[in-house]
């Protein structure tokens, strides 16, 4: 008996002690991970602990993914917490920290004081050469919670490009516009001096209607380009046949054609139609046959060839029709770093002989500007010494009344078809 009273006894005392194990055991282990959490939770860059709240406040995360701008959220150790794509891919977070020294010093400050910064950077590109321009942003730094900072960005590239191009618009446009009402003023003078000697009033009248004449092909070429520029969707948009464009460009630059003794030649496919707004593909077509005949040395030849081609070919795009209209001359040409400003806005690659032609430098960027409103490209081949080819794709269009595109004819009714020449861009 007294032998079961001391096993057991021995019993309880076993258990006793394995219940107590078990409860430390359990009461460790839950404090180890409360420690883990709040260690983990208070790690920084130096992978010290620290107080740090990392968990965003409720509802920032949702806020932060719909913004236009790119976010960062910095923990208390200068860490990044959160990160859109965007601020990766513009190279602003890399291996988990900010990538910019600016916007990290913007960030320990606002961390100090409290106070929302803000600054305009210029940064390197992403991936690029460092010649290349740099990207434009604007950073905008402001506390979130007691110690998390926020940074959003913006990038301005686009709009400081748009902006420049407006500076240098209104400057070049103001700069075009005094010189012929400046010339104006003084042959007036000139003539009111000259009352009494007829040949000498004859002569400056002769000079004031040439000013006269420019001014107005600048201010009709000005309005042109502001009707165009936007590349919206053409406007009362008809059938419209390629060989009358080609006739009215060829009869709008017949007399300074015969002046240089420069022949004007036609080929292609005829009865070729487009479809879109008949006055811009007339001043686009116009500007290109004047460009060739103003700046081609005299007794050589123009060339206008048409063709139709697939877009699959030309373009890349869905199968479909489009129709090539090229304009050659036996120019100077134009050098290469030249060719990829051609159609800038008062851009010219000879400034002085674009002054004896009476050039306004908007020309070609009507034309490209009508190109990709009518949902076409434009495109220009040269070679310095030999001549240029000016290009225009744009879709084909049909004949009123008909279903097939018209025109399988290959002789052209306004000329034989001209050889392979190559023409000249200025304006």
């Amino acid at each position: 008996m007294d032998v079961n009273v001391a096993a057991a006894a021995a019993c309880a005392i076993a258990g006793l002690g394995v219940g107590l194990t078990a409860a430390i055991a359990f009461r460790w282990s839950e404090r180890e991970q409360a420690r883990d959490r709040h260690g983990s939770s208070g790690k920084n860059a130096n992978g010290t602990t620290g107080t740090q709240e990392s968990p965003l406040p409720p509802g920032v995360d949702t806020v932060l993914s719909v913004l236009r701008s790119c976010a960062i959220v910095l923990g208390d150790g200068d860490e990044v917490v959160k990160a859109s794509s965007a601020a990766y891919a513009m190279g602003l977070v890399r291996g988990g920290a900010v990538a910019v020294d600016q916007m990290l010093s913007l960030a320990r400050a606002t961390r100090r004081d409290g106070e929302i910064r803000q600054a305009e950077l210029e940064l390197p590109r992403p991936g690029v050469a460092r010649a290349a321009d740099p990207l434009a942003v604007s950073v905008r730094v402001a506390p979130l919670g007691s110690r998390l900072v926020l940074v959003l960005v913006e990038d301005l590239t686009e709009r400081r490009r748009v902006e420049a191009v407006r500076r240098d618009f209104v400057a070049n446009v103001s700069h075009e516009l005094k010189t012929p009402v400046g010339a104006l003023s003084l042959l007036s003078e000139a003539v009111a001096d000259a009352s009494d000697d007829p040949e000498a009033v004859q002569r400056f009248a002769g000079r004031m209607q040439i000013e006269a004449t420019r001014l107005a092909s600048l201010v009709q070429e000005i309005i042109d380009l502001s009707r165009v520029q936007d590349d919206r969707l053409m406007v009362d948009p008809e059938p419209v046949p390629v060989d009358e464009l080609i006739a009215e460009a060829i009869d709008r630059c017949r007399q300074q054609a015969a002046a240089k003794q420069i022949h004007i030649a036609a080929g292609g496919i005829a009865g070729l139609y487009l479809h879109g707004n008949r006055g811009q593909l007339a001043a686009a077509l116009g500007n290109l046959v004047e460009n060739a005949v103003n700046y081609s040395p005299p007794r050589t030849r123009v060339a206008i060839a048409t063709r139709r081609i697939s877009s699959a070919a030309a373009l890349g795009e869905a199968d479909g029709e489009l129709i090539e209209i090229s304009v050659t001359d036996q120019g100077i040409g134009i050098s290469e770093k030249d060719r990829e400003r051609v159609f800038e806005r008062f851009y010219r690659v000879d400034p002085a002989r674009s002054r004896q032609t009476g050039g306004t430098g908007l020309g070609l960027s009507i034309v490209k500007h009508v190109a990709a409103s009518h949902g076409g490209t434009v495109s220009v081949w040269s070679v310095e010494g030999q001549g240029s080819t000016f290009t225009v794709r744009l879709p084909a269009g049909q004949a009123p009344g008909d279903g097939p595109l018209a025109g399988e004819s290959s002789a052209h009714p306004l000329s034989s078809p001209s050889p392979q020449l190559a023409p000249e861009a200025r304006k």
